[in-house]
């Protein structure tokens, strides 16, 4: 089953959630709100499937 396309901001938060980086530290690194984080994640979980934050890093490392 191919894997839904994530935006580029939703890969790159995606991949700093992964590093375990609090939302905090993702959006001073981006220039933007801690919500605007929450919300890039939460889609990011969506499209991947994911119900918890294990599985969206889960899901992470296997696309690499």
């Amino acid at each position: 089953m191919p894997v839904p396309a994530l935006t580029l901001r939703e890969r790159e938060v995606a991949d700093a959630v992964a590093r375990g980086l609090t939302s905090k530290q993702i959006a001073r690194a981006f220039g933007v709100s801690p919500r605007t984080v929450e919300k890039h994640r939460e889609n990011a979980m969506r499209k991947l499937g994911a119900i918890s934050l294990s599985q969206l890093i889960q899901a992470v490392w296997e696309m690499g």
